[in-house]
């Protein structure tokens, strides 16, 4: 990348003046009229050194040597130098971008690596709440980021089909009928039992005993209410995942990770103690709190369960051809690291999970990453699956998607269903990661569809009035050396600087920033220059528009969003 040019080349300076730091700090200004990249080198050294930071920046920029990529450095300020690119290396950058195609943006930060990423995980039995989007928009995303820095990522999806909101579903589905026939009314069936749950001390004896009853599959009636409503809840999700447009290698189940949880947890008395007829793990040392691990009823837990699952994952990652169908054993993948994103909630029972877990197997703990992400909220609140009153992710997307096609239908477009999907699964993915993922947001419905910026629809817009321009001409796209760089230039070539950030930080919001910037910065420039004038640069011009089309579509990519070629 040029910016380590600039870097060995301020370096060299340095050495030439016996000067000597640690780092240096590249960035780009915020207005482009102050060069390309800006660094404080001559600040930090000056502080080193005794000298005065503009007298030692102008000495610094004397002993800088010139190249091509280079039409001019200066010193700016109290001791800025900024570097100012040029025409040729523009141009030399929108060749790559031509070359590159599918493959522009990518780098290598990450290759050998072999890494696990789970993400998503819901529950059988409730529905597939916006909470389920959120993760699933953030997981599916950091996994394209990795893959395109060059990790081999696979996905993983850890569903929760055992606990006390399935015997609460199953106590709700056996006084109702036992339908399991749709997700409603297994939905129904739990927001019934939950509420008894609180309210009828009766109703909650007995759904204790379901809870019992499911962990050791030992009632034929509610064997086949559980199955049945398990197999209908994992297929309504699949549904959701292939619109979504995730497919996952592994599949694993509560079901299936807390035997092996118990059993750790068994074995390593010496971390773990009992107390009042649990067993529990306790964190205060670490300035953490006391978890449960195994309740009074000798059941798992959730931590326990996870317990299990990260030893199942490093030993056995069995594989499914879908969710609800039998595992098959595999090969363990050996991976570096194992990635686990989930709502900020739970951020201190996580702690407490790695906390044992390094006391159990170090070398796990070290390779497990735990990445929280905030709530979506709609104007109405944080909803709640325990009464009933729910927004799941399905609604969410087929109303997005019906206010899709009135939009466009307003405006004389018809979309087809196809394109309408997309464009509503980008606007709901956009939503989520335009910010920080560790912040809440509140899903707005009208900003989301917007056209006129910081919209998914947007950027998806722009590619597709991109693609347009390029099919209404047969002139040769041809870059020229010549052309006077513009700003799309100055923004394209540092896609791949934007893709690198967001994989070292996991934080797909740099690159929807980025892309908004460029659309905006295309939008502007479609509107100030006749691409299509027959004249020497109008080749010159296709090039630059497809070059933004290539950066739009693979940056839409990463964030797991499509790019309709028309709309």
């Amino acid at each position: 990348m040029i910016a380590e040019e600039l870097e060995k080349k301020i370096r060299e300076a340095l050495d030439k003046l016996n000067i000597s730091v640690e780092e240096i700090s590249l960035e780009h200004p915020t207005e482009l009229s102050h060069g390309d990249y800006s660094t404080n080198a001559a600040l930090v050294a000056a502080k080193e050194s005794g000298k005065n930071p503009k007298e030692l920046a102008e000495e610094i920029v004397k002993n800088i040597e010139s190249g091509e990529n280079i039409s001019k450095v200066e010193v700016a300020g109290p001791g800025f130098i900024n570097f100012y690119l040029s025409n040729k290396f523009f141009a030399e950058s929108i060749k790559e971008i031509l070359s590159s195609g599918e493959n522009w943006g990518r780098n290598k930060s990450l290759s050998g690596k072999k890494i696990i990423v789970e993400y998503t995980d819901p529950n059988p039995f409730k529905e597939f709440h916006i909470g389920h989007l959120m993760s699933n928009a953030v997981g599916e995303s950091i996994s394209r980021l990795m893959e395109f820095s060059g990790a081999v990522v696979k996905r993983a999806n850890y569903e929760g089909d055992v606990g006390l909101h399935v015997a609460k579903a199953a106590w709700g589905l056996s006084k109702a009928g036992g339908d399991t026939s749709s997700i409603k009314a297994l939905g129904e069936a739990y927001a019934n039992g939950a509420a008894s749950y609180e309210e009828d001390e009766s109703a909650k004896k007995e759904i204790d005993e379901i809870n019992k009853v499911i962990y050791g599959s030992s009632d034929s009636e509610i064997n086949k209410l559980y199955e049945s409503g398990r197999t209908t809840s994992l297929k309504y999700f699949e549904e959701i995942y292939g619109k979504l447009g995730t497919k996952f290698d592994y599949y694993f189940f509560e079901s299936e990770v807390g035997d092996k949880g118990k059993e750790i947890v068994e074995e390593n008395k010496n971390i773990f103690e009992e107390s009042d007829g649990a067993v529990v793990y306790r964190g205060e040392e670490e300035g953490l709190h006391t978890r449960v691990f195994i309740n009074s009823q000798g059941l798992p837990t959730y931590e326990t369960k996870e317990l299990g699952l990260a030893f199942i994952k490093r030993d056995e990652c069995p594989v499914r051809e879908n969710s609800w169908e039998e595992a098959k054993k595999t090969e363990p993948f050996p991976y570096d690291l194992s990635f686990v994103i989930t709502g900020n909630e739970i951020v201190g029972y996580f702690k407490v999970l790695l906390s044992a877990l390094s006391k159990i197997a170090p070398e796990l703990s070290e390779k497990t990453v735990h990445i929280p992400h905030g709530m979506m909220r709609l104007q109405t609140g944080k909803m709640s699956s325990r009464t009933g009153d729910v927004i799941t992710g399905e609604a969410l997307l087929n109303e997005v998607e019906g206010r899709v096609k009135d939009k466009m239908k307003d405006s004389g477009v018809e979309l087809n269903e196809e394109t309408s999907e997309q464009v509503s699964v980008g606007a709901v993915k956009y939503s989520v990661l335009r910010q920080s993922s560790h912040k809440d947001i509140i899903f707005d419905l009208e900003k989301s569809l917007s056209f006129e910026g910081d919209s998914g629809p947007y950027l998806q817009y722009t590619n597709a009035r991109a693609l347009s321009v390029l099919a209404k001409s047969n002139k040769e796209e041809k870059v020229s050396d010549d052309v006077e760089a513009s700003i799309l230039e100055k923004l394209l070539y540092r896609f791949p600087e934007v893709v690198e950030r967001a994989t070292e930080l996991n934080e797909p919001h740099y690159v929807t920033t980025y892309l908004t910037e460029l659309a905006g910065a295309f939008n502007s420039w479609y509107g100030n220059v006749h691409i299509l004038d027959g004249t020497e640069d109008e080749g010159h011009k296709l090039a630059l528009t497809r070059a933004v089309s290539e950066t739009l579509k693979n940056g839409l990519w990463v964030l797991g969003i499509k790019a309709p070629e028309r709309m």
